[in-house]
């Protein structure tokens, strides 16, 4: 049986508005936004109006000794998720923080023990991981109808100019952790990691061309699957066709995804070899259908976990293992060297951030 949950949002920037919009559309009834969360009083105020909201708070504390809550949103900038994560989970108030969710694989473990001492759950939001095609892909991989996975791509090819960095806490490692592997690669690289199981090791590079930042703007990587499939990723803030793609070659069909921030069955195609063409194009055309990605399609499941009393989707393990191949990809390129699954403890400077020993590039001022 459904019933309604009590959500906040902490910050109110783009990416809050568009999940309380997302909320509004999707969940009504079923997950209230209640109060959010915003220093800026001008921005806060504004938010409240729009979303008919009668109460606001300057911090994440004053808001969790106010307000009966069973959800925190996490919308405010990446150098924050860690200590509200923290902070709502030690308060018992359950967890759904926007990506990245930790500026390090440090922030996330310290995240990841306060969940595992608090009655209440941490998850991540990963929208496209719960569209409908995906799913379907799944369910054709562990059916065998596909065969075994040789070869993928995934690619993040998107466009921000010099402007875009002008807010003040992008760009910079102390703050948003990273550049387009970070905050704009790692939506694919989740959806990817979803579909083709775990990573065994990576080589990689990383460049600052263009913009003026002290974080690089693409960065390529060579990614060896548990399984023994390869990847190639790609992830670049410097390409104006922008395009979020991935391709995955399997013994009997070449399966593609090309969308730019979301994406709906008709963005999929599957390409079956001859031999086996009724079979692939049988399961292709089953179900689910219809469920485009989106925020809105986590929030449903979001909710359905709460009524059921669950752990959220996305928990702790996976979205570790993302943030983990994220570390690893940077690691590679500032080392020079192979780095695999495991390899990043609380020994390497890449745990506890993402350009650990240093960029090969000076930083600006």
């Amino acid at each position: 049986m459904s019933s309604t949950h009590r959500l906040a949002i902490v910050g109110t920037g783009g990416i809050a508005n568009l999940h309380a919009e997302e909320l509004r559309k999707h969940v009504p009834g079923r997950i209230e936004l209640v109060a959010a969360v915003d220093p800026d009083a001008a921005r806060l105020d504004a938010f409240k109006d729009k979303f008919g909201l009668d109460r606001g708070y300057a911090t994440i504390e004053e808001l969790l000794a106010n307000e009966d809550l069973d959800l925190v949103d996490l919308c405010s900038p990446p150098v924050a998720h860690a200590p509200g994560a923290i902070a709502a989970l030690a308060a018992g108030v359950g967890v759904v923080c926007e990506k990245p969710p930790a500026l390090s694989l440090e922030e996330f473990d310290r995240i990841a023990a306060a969940a595992a001492a608090s009655s209440a759950d941490f998850a991540v939001i990963s929208q496209h991981r719960f569209g409908s095609a995906a799913e379907r892909v799944r369910n054709m991989m562990a059916s065998g109808v596909l065969g075994r996975l040789a070869v993928a791509k995934c690619d993040t090819l998107w466009f921000r100019p010099e402007e875009y960095f002008a807010v003040e806490w992008r760009g910079r490692w102390e703050t948003e952790g990273g550049g387009p592997t970070m905050g704009h690669g790692i939506h694919q690289i989740d959806t990817l990691l979803s579909i083709v199981g775990p990573w065994s090791e990576v080589v990689a590079t990383a460049h600052r061309h263009r913009r003026r930042t002290n974080t690089e703007d693409v960065s390529h990587a060579i990614v060896t699957l548990e399984s023994g499939a390869s990847v190639v990723i790609t992830n670049s803030l410097l390409s104006p066709r922008e395009v979020s793609q991935i391709r995955l070659d399997f013994d009997t069909a070449t399966v593609e995804l090309d969308h730019l921030y979301g994406y709906g069955d008709d963005d999929w195609r599957v390409h079956p070899i001859e031999s086996a063409a009724d079979e692939v194009n049988q399961a292709w055309a089953g179900e689910p259908r219809g469920q485009a990605s989106g925020h809105g399609a986590q929030f449903k499941r979001i909710a359905d976990a709460l009524d059921g009393k669950a752990t959220p989707p996305v928990p702790v393990e996976e979205a570790r293992r993302t943030l983990e191949l994220l570390a690893a990809i940077y690691a590679s390129a500032f080392t020079g060297k192979r780095v695999r699954a495991g390899d990043i403890d609380p020994t390497s400077p890449f745990y506890q951030r993402m350009n650990g020993s240093g960029a090969p590039w000076a930083d600006l001022k």
